[in-house]
């Protein structure tokens, strides 16, 4: 889904630019990426441990502050694998509404950021499980690290069988299908609130990804 959205853009505006897949994950294709511009030149656009790109994710916080201006806002919970939209998220919300926490959500087979939180600098997962393909990245930004350990408040990492259930959750209430990294977050969501038994309180969840191919 994604190749297709992707090559209609580069048709319409890069004819001669094409997609290469390469490798079963992120960080395949990543060091492929870096292999092309090592051998070919160009720029290497990072997908997330770029300050741009991690501003540009922000803005999903700001959006989140604007409709929830003059409403409670306890919680925002999102979605982790190399942290850009965890960090941009938490960079702009602390900034205007400091009170409100920012909860990171990640895989229990991919929580490259809880583990790099709790060792006080960026760490490199042995492995990554694939069934939270959006977010399976073994090791997590300079960068993203560097503002995440600021300003995140705390992570939540959670099972596939959540995530699935999240999936379900979410189908049931709006009709829409997410993809595992896509229900990541409301994952976090129910975990947070058994693990703390909170309350009476506003948290949102960003639910980023529905790309799923049943075929």
């Amino acid at each position: 889904i994604k190749v297709k959205a992707v090559s209609k853009l580069l048709e319409r505006g890069t004819p001669s630019s094409r997609v290469v897949l390469h490798g079963t994950n992120y960080d395949e294709a990543q060091a492929e990426a870096k292999r092309i511009v090592a051998e070919k030149g160009g720029a290497l656009i990072h997908p997330f441990d770029d300050p741009l790109v991690i501003a540009g994710q922000g803005t999903i916080g700001m959006e989140i502050c604007k409709q929830t201006t003059g409403k409670p806002l306890d919680a925002i919970f999102v979605c982790c694998g190399g942290g850009g939209m965890l960090a941009g998220i938490a960079a702009y919300v602390k900034r205007v509404r400091p009170s409100t926490m920012v909860i990171g959500v990640e895989a229990e087979e991919a929580a490259g950021m809880t583990a790099s939180l709790r060792a006080g600098s960026p760490v490199t997962l042995d492995t990554v499980g694939l069934f939270v393909d959006g977010a399976a990245v073994r090791t997590v930004g300079k960068e993203t690290f560097r503002v995440c350990s600021a300003l995140v408040d705390d992570m939540v990492t959670v099972s596939n069988d959540e995530v699935c259930a999240a999936i379900k959750d979410v189908f049931n209430d709006t009709r829409t299908i997410q993809e595992p990294a896509g229900a990541l977050a409301v994952a976090g969501v129910k975990k947070f609130i058994e693990r703390t038994g909170s309350r009476d309180c506003t948290f949102v969840a960003t639910t980023s990804g529905a790309n799923v191919d049943f075929d």
